[in-house]
């Protein structure tokens, strides 16, 4: 049987720390990955649920959205994967007992990693806070039925449909995502914010503008035939593991490999694979050249290599720039005044490790870009991307064979969500199918994005928010001022497996339905159930949950959907919500009939992997942007600004962590041991602004505003990141990020580039710290 979850929240302000590691994997990950599992699963569960992960017969991994090869090996997972699937295939429960014992005001004041540890939640429960003080404070159980008929009471008591706020995670399947987006035009509203908003949608705006569609435009056998792969702003070995597997064979090819990153990682050091017993002993080391860049910098540096391509005889593909683009010209003066000087204050870089990055580019002929979070977060974050595509058609990158953009999705299915419709700011064409198809007018203005969304319940614009899964309170910035906003609104709706920080924030009335995860058994009216999803490289597959619910009354996302729609919208509605419920055959055959790309779509994810969705600039080399053609740009180049005796604080991941779900209080690849709340600071910068390591420190932002947010009591520590750079954990530090600053175009939270200074936690005496056990090496 699996241990109890912890009776007590452990301290989190006393971590201990070691030197960084430089491998990630190997025999250790393994441990430590059936450690966790066997905690959470037992041993018997832990072979059963594992064996089942990513396989074609299986389910697809609620972790990250890596794809999967066509030959999979019998152990295809990660050591967070495995982290997540023993969180949601737990024997731990959170039963109405747990919820008599806990009222809100004790929930309030638990950590993110206490409140997962509890374990899957077993029925739906109500919480009555009124407009007013006293009300109990507690969840109670509630029957579905009642549940249904409080979301219909406040949705149908609104002034305006887009008073509602319809929010959508990550790992929502496709065929929930299509049902909840219909639902929310139906009723009469795009406010649908999703997590995309705040990770890639910097991505998907700027590639939508040059290259015509917001994807990326490779396949996981163009990682493996690349000459040059650059990682940008990504640190895989924690947030991607599977992509590891992929660089080492490229590398094993022959590929060159650019890490480009403010903070060494262990996982782009050296990766020891444990599926193999050579590399999991030595491991292969896989990065060639480490630019350990300024945070912000990532524009100014692909700028200056544009330079150095355009100056260099014969670099440029003039075949390919004369066919198939536009806007070159343009493009070429503004690279051509691209200042070495200014280059290098903005990255950090020395002009040696610029030219060899030159000259690596130079000897390949297929070359992928991947990236994540560090190029997506910042005020600059479109036109960097913009950058990074420039840089790829100036050398015919896209369409090309072992070539291309790959930004790397985080959700095992954020992807495939905004495919289905999960967008605030819908094509014309996909609504016009949507309309055609179900016979109903869909709205066409905009709706809120995750930031609109909060300014609408903070200025009262909006006031009953639905969260088909995710943690939004703790996923989104301005920690103070969301959690503000939720309290005024008049209903909150969590559709989760467990709990989350998002439970303790509530409105006037809360609901916590609880759902199926990917690893339970859908069995429905026409029999057993799957769900698909789509990947980061365009690939949609099924998904197949084999264990038992962990409740008898827990209901699929697909009928949490249908149910709410047939109670708010009743016997106006035409569309066969019911029949949906009983069998996702027949949402996918609609599916297959408003979205592009999924043309006999029952037959087609039938076959074992799948199929690929079709990508024009892949396959065709074909650009349907507004000019009909690849569109270079010529955007200013930006970089962060930093006054004297303040750095610039990115957030990022724990390796226990994965986005909010917070799995355990190690960082060990980091040398970071029970606990987070840690800055990790450059020694010298520690020295200069009077930063002992071990010392403790509140950390402070500042933004236009003059209000300083304030995260209290984190530990320094000092690290080997670039010069004038921090970082730490979110969502600890989410309360640092203005929700005023965002990415320009995108509308994405600027969460890494903070500007911060530092001041002394109160009372806290310069202490030692003591050093952690020997890492694992």
């Amino acid at each position: 049987m699996a241990s109890k979850p912890p009776a007590d929240d452990p301290a989190q302000d006393a971590p201990r720390t070691a030197p960084p590691q430089h491998a990630a994997a190997g025999i250790p990950a393994v441990r430590h990955s059936l450690t966790i599992a066997q905690r959470q699963m037992g041993a018997a569960r832990t072979a059963r649920t594992l064996l089942k992960v990513n396989q074609k017969n299986g389910f697809d991994c609620p972790g990250c959205a890596w794809p999967e090869g066509e030959h999979r090996h019998i152990a295809e997972f990660c050591e967070n994967g495995a982290k997540a699937v023993a969180e949601e295939a737990t024997l731990r429960r959170v039963t109405p007992a747990f919820f008599a014992a806990h009222p809100l005001s004790d929930l309030a004041t638990r950590s993110g990693y206490w409140l997962g540890q509890q374990g899957r939640i077993t029925q739906p429960v109500l919480l009555e806070r009124g407009d007013t003080p006293g009300g109990d404070g507690h969840y109670h159980p509630v029957t579905w039925e009642k549940a249904f008929e409080i979301i219909a009471e406040e949705l149908r008591a609104l002034d305006s449909p887009d008073e509602a706020l319809f929010y959508t995670s990550g790992r929502t399947a496709n065929e929930t995502a299509f049902l909840l987006q219909l639902f929310a035009r139906e009723f009469g509203t795009n406010n649908l914010p999703d997590c995309s908003n705040m990770c890639h949608e910097s991505s998907g705006t700027a590639l939508a503008e040059t290259i015509g569609i917001g994807k990326g435009s490779v396949s996981l056998e163009d990682i493996h035939h690349a000459d040059l792969i650059i990682v940008a702003g990504q640190n895989p070995g924690t947030n991607h593991p599977r992509m590891l597997s992929a660089l080492e064979k490229a590398k094993a090819a022959g590929a060159k490999i650019i890490s480009v990153n403010p903070l060494p990682e262990a996982g782009l050091e050296r990766f020891k694979n444990p599926q193999t017993a050579r590399s999991a002993l030595k491991g292969t080391a896989l990065t060639d050249l480490f630019l350990q860049i300024r945070i912000g910098g990532d524009q100014a540096l692909f700028r200056l290599l544009n330079k150095l391509i355009l100056d260099t005889p014969g670099a440029v593909d003039q075949a390919f720039i004369d066919e198939h683009t536009h806007g070159y010209d343009a493009f070429a003066k503004a690279a051509g005044e691209a200042d070495w000087d200014e280059t290098l204050t903005a990255t950090g870089l020395t002009r040696e490790d610029i030219e060899e990055a030159h000259r690596m580019v130079l000897a390949s002929r297929r070359t992928i870009v991947c990236w994540a979070m560090g190029l997506t977060q910042h005020k600059h974050s479109v036109p960097t991307i913009r950058e990074v595509v420039n840089f790829l058609l100036l050398r015919g990158n896209i369409g090309r064979p072992g070539a291309g953009v790959c930004p790397v999705r985080g959700h095992s299915n954020v992807q495939g969500d905004r495919t289905m419709g999960i967008f605030e700011r819908p094509a014309p064409e996909f609504l016009d199918a949507l309309d055609r198809e179900f016979a109903i007018t869909s709205p066409r203005h905009h709706g809120h994005d995750v930031v609109r969304s909060i300014e609408a319940m903070r200025d009262g614009d909006a006031k009953v928010l639905f969260a088909m899964g995710g943690n939004f309170v703790a996923a989104t910035p301005d920690t103070h001022v969301t959690e503000a906003a939720i309290r005024t609104t008049r209903l909150t709706v969590h559709v989760s497996t467990k709990l989350n920080r998002s439970h303790a924030v509530t409105g006037a009335r809360a609901l916590i339905l609880p759902t199926l995860g990917r690893t339970d058994r859908d069995e429905q009216a026409s029999g057993k159930q799957i769900v698909t999803v789509e990947d980061s490289m365009g690939m949609v597959h099924a998904s197949r949950g084999n264990l038992p619910p962990a409740s008898t009354h827990l209901l699929s996302e697909p009928a949490i959907v249908a149910r709410m729609a047939r109670a708010v919208l009743g016997t106006t509605s035409r569309t066969p919500w019911e029949d949906f419920e009983k069998d996702y055959a027949t949402i996918r055959d609609r599916i297959a009939r408003v979205v592009p790309g999924f043309e006999n779509y029952n037959a087609r994810v039938a076959r074992p992997g799948g199929f690929a969705l079709p990508h024009a600039p892949r396959d065709e080399r074909r650009f349907p942007t507004t000019t009909g053609k690849a569109n270079f740009t010529d955007a200013p180049v930006e970089h962060p600004r930093v006054p004297a005796g303040r750095l610039l604080l990115q957030t990022l991941r724990s390796h226990d962590q994965y986005n909010t779900t917070i799995y355990g209080l190690d960082d060990r690849y980091r040398g970071i041991h029970d606990g987070r709340r840690v800055v990790l600071v450059n020694p010298q910068d520690a020295r200069e602004l009077g930063l002992a390591d071990g010392s403790l420190t509140d950390i402070v932002s500042e933004w236009k505003d003059g209000v300083d947010r304030r995260a209290p009591g984190f530990r320094v520590v000092h690290y080997p990141t670039a010069r004038g750079c921090a970082a730490a954990y979110y969502p600890e530090t989410n309360v640092l990020v203005p929700l005023g600053a965002t990415a320009d175009a995108s509308n994405t939270p600027a969460s890494k580039s903070v500007i911060v200074r530092f001041e002394p936690a109160d009372g806290a005496p310069e202490v030692p710290v003591p050093p952690a056990a020997t890492p694992d090496q």
